[in-house]
Order: C-alpha cells, then sequence, then structure tokens
C-alpha cells in the first residue's frame, strides 16, 4: 500500500498520470498552444509548538492532511503537503513544533526542522498572532535571519488578535527576522490568498516536482497510523499526551472490508490501562472513532484490529526511534 497517497476521501497513485490540462517541459507549461513558466519548490512550515502550523497546511490545501489536536507537539515527523495551482506547485513540509531538545524524540524533531530550513526555497514562519513575540531557539533564529528575503511570517489567529497584538508581532519580525509579515486565519481562510502569492514569487521557475494531482507523499500506513494517534490524543490528552505512538503493522487492502492490525505504543503499564479501559470500553470507543476517520481516508469499510503495548522509554532510545520510524540526528547514537 506504500505506493498510494490520500486525497481527501480518495486514495491515489502515488506516482499518477500526467494531468489532462498539458505537458510539462522545462519550466514552461503548455495549454491550449499557451506557454506560461512555470514555479515550483519546498515550502517549510516551521514555529513554535500550538502555532496552527498544521491547520495552515490543512487549509491551504483544502483537504485535512496533517492532524490536528490541542496537545502541543502532535506533530513529531515532516509531512508533506503538495498545493497545485494554475503555473505554481508549492511543496509545503509541515515540520515538527520547535521544542527544547530534552529526551531523543525531541531530538530528532529539532533535526527534522533543521533538515528543512536549507532544502527549502521558501520559509514560513507561523506565529500565534494572539500571543507574545515568539521565543525561537538561538540557532533557529541565525537560520532564518541568513535566509532574508526568503522568509515570511505568517500572523495566524489574527481573527482572535488585536491589533496591538498583531502589530508587536510585525515589528518583532521586521526588526530581528527582517521578513515582512501577513495576517492569516487558518480557522477562516482570511489573508491565504495574499500569503500565497507571497511565498510563489519566492519559488524559482522550474517545472512541477510532482503530478499536479498528487496532494501528498507519505504512504496510506503513514496517515492511518497518524489518525489513530490523533484518536488517542483526542480521548486521552491528559494521560498519555507525548508518550504515544502507533505502528501499522499489517494492512490487506484486498480483504472487504479492509483489515488493518495497528500497535498504540505507551511507556507505562499504567498508561495502557487507561487506553484499554475496564473491559475494553475505552479502546472500543478509541476503535469506533479512529475507524470513522480511517473509512473517510480509504474511501470504503475496514476493520481495525488495535493492540496497546507497553514499551519503556522507547522516546529515549534512538534504536527504538528508528524502529519507530523517526528520522535521528547523528549526534543521539
Amino acid at each position: 500500500m506504500g505506493e498510494y497517497v490520500a486525497a481527501g476521501p480518495f486514495v491515489k497513485p502515488l506516482r499518477g498520470s500526467l494531468p489532462p490540462r498539458g505537458f510539462f517541459f522545462a519550466h514552461k507549461f503548455y495549454v491550449a498552444h499557451e506557454t506560461v513558466e512555470t514555479r515550483a519548490g519546498y515550502v517549510a512550515l516551521i514555529g513554535l509548538p500550538n502555532a496552527g502550523k498544521s491547520s495552515l497546511l490543512n487549509r491551504m490545501l483544502g483537504q485535512k492532511l496533517s492532524i490536528v489536536s490541542r496537545t502541543a507537539q502532535t506533530t513529531r515527523e515532516r509531512v508533506l503537503g503538495i498545493d497545485t495551482r494554475g503555473s505554481a506547485q508549492l511543496v509545503f513540509v509541515d515540520t515538527p513544533g520547535l521544542v527544547e531538545a530534552g529526551h531523543l524524540l525531541h531530538q530528532s524533531m529539532r533535526h527534522s526542522v533543521a533538515q528543512a530550513l536549507p532544502d527549502a526555497d521558501a520559509i514560513v514562519l507561523v506565529v500565534d498572532a494572539t500571543g507574545s513575540v515568539p521565543a525561537l531557539p538561538p540557532d533557529t533564529l541565525e537560520a532564518l535571519q541568513a535566509r532574508g528575503k526568503d522568509v515570511v511570517i505568517a500572523l495566524n489567529k489574527s481573527d482572535l488578535a488585536t491589533g496591538d497584538e498583531m502589530d508587536e508581532v510585525a515589528a518583532w519580525g521586521c526588526e530581528m527576522v527582517g521578513a515582512e509579515s501577513i495576517a492569516v486565519s487558518a480557522r477562516t481562510g482570511a489573508g491565504l490568498n495574499t500569503l500565497r502569492a507571497e511565498i510563489e514569487v519566492r519559488l524559482p521557475r522550474s517545472p512541477f516536482l510532482y503530478p499536479a494531482d498528487e496532494v501528498a507523499t507519505q504512504s496510506v500506513r503513514f496517515f492511518v497510523a497518524e489518525l489513530i494517534r490523533e484518536s488517542v490524543l483526542e480521548l486521552y490528552a491528559r494521560e498519555v499526551p507525548h508518550s504515544v505512538a502507533v505502528k501499522v503493522d499489517e494492512f490487506r487492502e484486498a480483504s472487504t472490508p479492509i483489515y488493518i492490525r495497528a500497535s498504540i505504543f505507551v511507556e507505562r503499564a499504567s498508561q495502557k490501562q487507561i487506553v484499554i479501559g475496564t473491559a475494553g470500553v475505552a479502546i472500543k470507543r478509541l476503535g469506533a472513532r479512529a475507524r470513522h476517520k480511517v473509512e473517510a481516508l480509504v474511501g470504503g469499510p475496514c476493520y481495525l484490529d488495535l493492540w496497546v503495548k507497553v514499551l519503556p522509554k522507547w522516546r529515549k532510545d534512538p534504536e527504538l526511534l528508528r524502529r519507530m520510524g523517526y528520522v535521528t540526528s547523528p549526534t543521539v547514537d
């Protein structure tokens, strides 16, 4: 199933055919005998936890791709979302929130951000406009300052912020980053056309990097695991917010309904009992909630076979992190 990606309630081939509107050659897009130069590039979305990066990505794409929750540090891995409109293709890279590099999982998350910045053609620093100026890690701030005009600051939650709050953050961005600020709202969609236009002019002239009908690069297994983890966070945010990980062990797409077996890892036996619940009531509730999301993803009925397992201190073990699919930096061994 790794050759497919999720697109709303559908599943599309990862390598689809060229779109019917025309064909690509060099950085020109031929449509009805009319030549249009195309732009394409990678756009890194970075920011502190709960700034709304994933919500902004989902709104820009017009569909849910990155999981969201009220729990900070929900995004742990880079998620690519492809937005192709007209003559421009924006490949968004949703990165984990900028956290202090404590245990190895946090180091892995910081490593993902560090990898995304130099590879990005444009960088969007997402800031919660309702809060104070962001306290960015010094190395991240230096990296943004070095990129200069490649950076755009998105003042998210502008529908909730006051004018003074947005002015304060915009002034900080101009002074400390040397970047323009744009007021946006992932909730209402306000300001997103302006943000998109500012991103487009920062992208190089280039052929599209992916077929125009693709929206993601990760496999369906990845998104299934993320939807299950999102459901855990929605139900047990206080009990197991950061100790949970999900891995899809089996995916039988040929069966009816589609059979999916997944392991939910926690760090303590007490957390396992919380997720399972008395007489299995909690795990049944979790399964029903996650199945509804997964069925919308794959476009048909599925059977979720969920197993809760204790894996002590998995967030601090580099080998276990790699087994979970997390990218670790060379310094964590």
